[in-house]
């Protein structure tokens, strides 16, 4: 199996596209429930999972692509760091979990993702993706939404990106250390 480049579309989605409704920080996240590859297991996994806890739901465009597994990785590499601060991290794609499966089982000399210490969302039905506001409905596929939800499940940031460009980990790290500032001290430097 080998990387694919990532398609981008230079056409004007169509009116599904326009009118999907973003959530915004201040609002209850929208709530899932879904299939997700979990250290090489498929089990089912939903918001309430995660209360009590701060998480980063990250989207992604589809698996087998170029930008998406250095992405996907570099967020994997440093799940720790966010565990330490008591931050989970789930990435999720409209792609299916068997689709998830046969990518973190390839290696990632071949363009694959191997071992993964944070859970590969399955959003084959693109319910999810349509319900944070990132589904490309003509395309079917997400663009690169990045969700910051508190131990509450309220929304504190929202970012969407176009298709070829990915997330910084240092930045998604930063902000979840500046709402935890926040939330313990009020205003201040962060």
């Amino acid at each position: 199996l080998t990387s694919v480049p990532l398609r981008l579309s230079h056409h004007k989605h169509d009116a599904k596209d326009e009118y999907q409704i973003l959530p915004r920080p201040q609002e209850k996240a929208p709530d899932f429930k879904s299939q997700a590859v979990i250290s090489r297991k498929i089990s089912e996994i939903k918001l309430s999972d995660y209360k009590g806890k701060w998480l980063i739901l990250f989207f992604y465009p589809m698996d087998f692509t170029f930008v998406c597994p250095t992405e996907i990785i570099a967020f994997n590499d440093r799940a720790g760091e966010f565990k330490e601060i008591n931050c989970e991290l789930i990435a999720c794609s409209t792609d299916s979990h068997f689709s998830h499966f046969g990518w973190i089982n390839t290696p990632r000399k071949l363009s694959g993702l191997g071992e993964m210490k944070i859970p590969i969302m399955a959003d084959f039905t693109k319910s999810i993706s349509r319900s944070y506001g990132v589904l490309l409905e003509k395309d079917g596929i997400a663009l690169r939404g990045l969700f910051l939800i508190d131990p509450h499940g309220i929304l504190k940031h929202v970012s969407v990106n176009d298709l070829p460009v990915g997330r910084s980990v240092d930045e998604a790290l930063r902000l979840v250390k500046a709402f935890q500032f926040f939330e313990k001290h009020g205003e201040g430097k962060y």
